[in-house]
């Protein structure tokens, strides 16, 4: 079983309530059970929803409560990027998956690269963090 952002597969889970439907990347991964979920919906977030950012590190920084994620009315939703964080972590300890297709950029799902005051910087998204520090192979996409 192997982990996929569900805007990749094209369920309607992005802030802005659309998808990243990725048809290349879904015929590599032909023949593999995938399990689509969205981190920022599991971690209660609603779809639609204002677009976020993680101020003050990256997703590590606010797994370790350095950083936090506000949402562009400065609301401050660090709690549910954790939340859904931890329930995408009991989806591989319960399917024993080892790896992950994410959507890169990402606050949640983003590895290398997210978004700062609207522009691209080093760092990783909240989901994507935890996922790495317990091993799980991770590819944005």
């Amino acid at each position: 079983m192997v982990l996929i952002s569900g805007c990749l597969v094209g369920l309607e889970c992005r802030y802005d309530g659309g998808t990243e439907k990725d048809e290349d990347l879904l015929a590599s991964l032909r023949g593999i059970n995938l399990l689509p979920f969205c981190p920022e919906q599991m971690g209660g977030l609603p779809t639609p929803r204002p677009s976020a950012e993680i101020t003050g590190g990256d997703g590590h920084d606010v797994l370790a409560r350095r950083a936090r994620v506000v949402n562009e009315h400065g609301e401050d939703v660090t709690e549910p990027f954790i939340r859904g964080a931890m329930e995408s972590m009991k989806l591989v300890r319960l399917f024993n998956t080892t790896k992950a297709y994410l959507k890169g950029k990402s606050p949640s799902c983003g590895l290398g690269t997210i978004f700062r005051n609207g522009r691209q910087v080093k760092g990783d998204g909240v989901c994507a963090a935890l996922l790495s520090q317990n091993g799980v192979n991770i590819t944005c996409v």
